[in-house]
């Protein structure tokens, strides 16, 4: 399996989360903080369903049956309205980094750069222009690199594990 491959299976997958009930909810994110449990890669593939966090996870399930080497990471902008995230896979293969990105429907597709400072500093500027239309506090913005969460864990849970990852300092 390549990552061309994995890119055809996570096709299967529409944008979405599942509450604790195991109901889904496509653009519903008024209860999204309180009824969120992070999804099994299993239940990605049954449900059909997942946010960028989920995704992720399915995307490191499939590319652990290869041999290819990645990193997970998350990027935040802690608000006291909100607190917008991302999170998303890297995989090094010819010295080159690669960006595998699903569920960010508008960058779907698998983006080569030189360097991980580029492709950090690419999806950082990505971010801030459309997620957060450039309204912004660099001192609020964070990049983590983080391991395998457990699963059925809660947005809290989540967000506090991603913290506890490797805190990335690029410019």
């Amino acid at each position: 399996m390549d990552e061309n491959k994995i890119m055809d299976l996570m096709n299967n997958i529409d944008y979405g989360w599942v509450d604790k009930n195991n109901k889904k909810h496509i653009y519903d994110y008024d209860t999204y903080s309180n009824e969120y449990m992070l999804q099994s890669p299993e239940e990605i593939i049954n449900n059909r369903i997942g946010v960028c966090w989920d995704q992720v996870e399915l995307e490191r399930y499939y590319f652990d049956k290869t041999n290819i080497p990645i990193k997970t990471f998350f990027i935040v902008h802690y608000d006291d309205n909100k607190c917008p995230t991302h999170t998303f896979l890297v995989f090094e293969n010819d010295n080159n980094y690669y960006w595998f990105e699903h569920s960010w429907e508008k960058f779907r597709g698998i983006h080569a750069y030189s360097t991980l400072n580029e492709l950090l500093n690419d999806i950082k500027n990505k971010f801030i222009q459309y997620e957060l239309n450039n309204q912004y506090d660099n001192n609020n913005l964070k990049i983590y690199e983080y391991s395998k969460p457990k699963y059925n864990i809660s947005t809290q849970e989540f967000y506090s594990h991603c913290e506890n990852g490797i805190l990335i300092n690029i410019i």
